[in-house]
């Protein structure tokens, strides 16, 4: 017989899995969802500093072999928190969550009971299950098991169990106006929800500026990694992508070449979409993709006429302005500008 948990196991996308895995495999992304994500003040109390990823001795087979989870676990106060995160990627919702979340913290409980892993006074430690989920839907299943269970008369109310697990929905979290800004899994978050070419590249340069440092190599090439593996390969179907090893390289040698097919693929998708939507949406999304397709060639030709630190000043001043008729005019002014500097003022006079 087919469980719920099978069922969902194989809606899964493994690349995705693995991707995700592999970013959540570091602490800094751990300590970013804590930071950003989990409500309440007690968040403050828990010692970020100790966050230690529990993938070896006293995790067996059942737990270590489920490609689709992490447990971390750091300290709160003078013992330990365990964070239980269950990358949760399928193209339906799962309506057993609840029941699913409740066997695994059950499973990790056995492991660290076989393994001593106690508090100081012998209690089993607490665990925060959190689900993130990034489907497109709005998650509509019950992040509570007593929903899942027929009532029950009083007298056996205090034997019905009770799970509940934190649900992160990442399509929801990257559009909320409250979103922190300069933090790893808020960048992630963004980066699936983006849109545009011109968004998403700006994001992935914060990434870069914040990662710059020589011991956030390994990270930077877990984004890497996830980027051409994952991001890249949904944005543009079909189209090869080479291998990379870390983000700042992938910044530098290839984002001319993804954008440009990038937006292609959009002017391609905004085409039929408008056939099949009808005469004026379609009028309207064209004009968009336009408008981003003519910022995007004056940022590529700012770049090679000025270099890449007046590009970069160019682009937000750029972004504010949506009259094609007067990008296309500001393409003439770029050919005239003689320098960088008359260039940005030619820029600031357009607002």
């Amino acid at each position: 017989m087919t469980s719920p948990t099978d069922s969902a196991q194989r809606r899964r996308a493994p690349t995705h899995d693995s991707g995700y895995k592999l970013l959540y495999a570091h602490a800094a992304m751990v300590r970013d969802l804590l930071t950003g994500f989990v409500p309440g003040d007690w968040v403050r109390n828990l010692d970020l500093s100790t966050l230690e990823r529990c993938s070896g001795s006293y995790v067996t087979d059942d737990l270590r072999d489920r490609a689709d989870d992490i447990i971390w676990r750091l300290r709160w106060g003078d013992d330990w928190l365990y964070v239980y995160l269950l990358l949760e990627f399928q193209s339906t919702i799962d309506t057993w969550m609840a029941v699913r979340i409740q066997t695994y913290i059950g499973l990790l409980y056995q492991d660290l009971i076989r393994a001593e892993q106690l508090s100081a006074s012998g209690r089993l430690p607490p665990v925060l299950p959190l689900v993130l989920y990034n489907g497109a839907q709005v998650w509509n299943a019950a992040e509570t098991l007593e929903p899942l269970i027929e009532p029950v008369p009083a007298v056996l109310a205090d034997y019905r169990p009770r799970q509940a697990y934190l649900l992160l929905d990442e399509q929801r979290l990257a559009k909320a106006e409250q979103a922190p800004t300069r933090n790893l899994s808020a960048a992630l978050f963004r980066l699936e929800a983006s849109r545009g070419a011109e968004e998403a590249m700006a994001i992935v340069r914060a990434l870069v500026d914040w990662l710059n440092g020589p011991e956030q190599s390994s990270l930077r090439r877990a984004f890497a990694v996830w980027f051409g593996r994952v991001f890249l390969p949904k944005r543009l179907p079909g189209v090869s992508v080479t291998p990379m090893n870390d983000l700042s390289d992938m910044l530098a040698e290839n984002v001319e070449t993804w954008t440009d097919q990038w937006m292609q693929q959009g002017l391609k998708q905004g085409l039929k979409q408008g056939l099949e939507q009808g005469l004026e949406q379609g009028l309207e999304q064209g004009l968009e993709q336009g408008r981003e397709a003519t910022r995007h060639i004056l940022i590529r030709q700012v770049r090679r006429r000025f270099g890449p630190e007046i590009a970069e000043q160019s682009r937000p001043l750029l972004a504010r302005i949506s009259d094609l008729e007067q990008l296309e005019e500001l393409a003439d002014q770029l050919l005239l500008s003689p320098d960088g500097d008359a260039w940005l003022a030619q820029l600031k006079r357009a607002h």
